[in-house]
């Protein structure tokens, strides 16, 4: 098996498949396109102003170029399972864009892997978190114009629900379009995003107080807490 460093060629077992064949790569224009929109999109919410914003933004950001880089650019991720992936999978064309869906295979689906049920739940989780970033930077944007802390909205179940909705965004993506480099990006922002918020409480002390100490002991960091009936005096 003969690959090439740039993947224009690859040769399999004698058959030659260059990326241009499937035009499922090297679509360095849609990279910039697709990055851009859910980039923009992000920033639209967001909005960073301290350096910290932007180095949160930032980690958003690079975990979306290196998503759409091997979705349509570059796939390194299949490119260096591609021995394993043979084996596991003889005749299958996994440098098209259909067989980039991993899980299409993996699961063993069959038909279209945009409508398998793995995609769709990617969609509403992607969705859902874009949802949550815009509820809560509206919350936050209204409640630092009165120079208030924010408790109203989401705020009322989770201290950070901006981090959450980001979180839930890029789990959307992984079970969309799953990569080594995303795999790996992902536990390391989820430890900055809870040291971000870490550092953030400081401020919030600082600014507020007794209230926001209030405040932190009945809302949770990140999981909100399920409600629990209670039936004649028990839970």
């Amino acid at each position: 098996m003969e690959k090439s460093i740039n993947m224009i060629t690859i040769r399999k077992k004698g058959k030659e498949v260059t990326m241009n064949d499937v035009q499922a790569y090297n679509l360095w224009p849609l990279v910039i396109i697709s990055s851009g929109i859910f980039i923009i999109f992000a920033f639209s919410f967001t909005k960073p102003k301290t350096l910290r914003d932007w180095r949160s933004f930032g980690m958003f950001s690079a975990f979306i170029v290196a998503l759409f880089t091997e979705m349509y650019g570059f796939p390194l991720t299949i490119y260096l399972l591609s021995g394993w992936l043979s084996n596991k999978f003889p005749g299958m064309n996994f440098y098209s864009h259909d067989g980039g869906h991993l899980w299409q295979s993996l699961l063993g689906f069959r038909g279209d892997p945009h409508f398998n049920f793995v995609h769709i739940v990617s969609n509403i989780l992607v969705i859902l978190g874009f949802i949550i970033i815009s509820s809560a930077w509206n919350k936050l944007y209204k409640a630092q114009k009165l120079h208030r802390l924010a408790t109203a909205g989401l705020y009322k179940y989770i201290r950070h629900p901006q981090y959450i909705g980001f979180i839930i965004v890029m789990i959307g993506f992984l079970l969309q379009w799953p990569t080594l480099i995303t795999l790996i990006m992902f536990p390391i922002l989820i430890f900055m995003y809870a040291r971000l918020a870490k550092l953030e409480e400081k401020e919030m002390v600082k600014t507020f107080g007794k209230i926001y100490d209030v405040y932190s002991k009945k809302t949770p960091f990140f999981i909100p807490k399920l409600p629990i009936k209670v039936v004649d005096g028990r839970r």
